[in-house]
């Protein structure tokens, strides 16, 4: 079984770009509570991993970089379950 590869920056701003069809230059630092919704249904659909994150851990995800180290962990987290 090949590892799942671990989102980056760039691939966390590629996956909010395509919310708003949007250029990756227009996407901002700071995530609104919509794009954090958008984010986490484009990674579960693309890397077929269901997160389960209480309030307090989604309250938590404010940037870009607070979001690609949230899915990075879950890739990870995912990589070492799998047999």
């Amino acid at each position: 079984m090949t590892a799942l590869p671990v989102p980056g920056r760039a691939e966390v701003v590629a996956m909010l770009a395509r919310y708003g069809n949007r250029p990756a230059e227009d996407v901002h630092e700071a995530l609104g509570s919509l794009e954090l919704t958008w984010l986490i249904a484009e990674f579960e659909l693309g890397y077929q991993i269901e997160l389960d994150l209480d309030d307090e851990r989604l309250d938590a995800v404010r940037t870009v970089d607070d979001a690609t180290e949230l899915l990075r962990a879950a890739v990870e987290a995912a990589g070492a379950a799998r047999p």
